[in-house]
């Protein structure tokens, strides 16, 4: 991960007129941050949850009742 974010480092930009977003902007290493963040507590999340045995799209056993017999 990036180093943390310099809210005193902002806060003088800030006053000095610099931009708030874009690509030198003040907010752009925090929105970084914060978004590498998101994605990587989403991709833990989806690998950590536990997966269905007999999912609707998968494949399971199946049994057809005809009149003389189960298949």
């Amino acid at each position: 991960m990036s180093q943390p974010f310099d809210f005193d480092k902002a806060l003088k930009a800030l006053q000095s007129g610099q931009a708030l977003t874009g690509k030198d902007g003040i907010l752009t290493p925090l929105i970084k941050q914060l978004t590498e963040a998101a994605l990587a507590a989403e991709l833990d999340s989806h690998l950590v949850q536990d997966l269905e045995a007999n999912r609707k799209n998968g494949s399971g056993k199946k049994t057809i009742k005809a009149p003389t017999r189960s298949l």
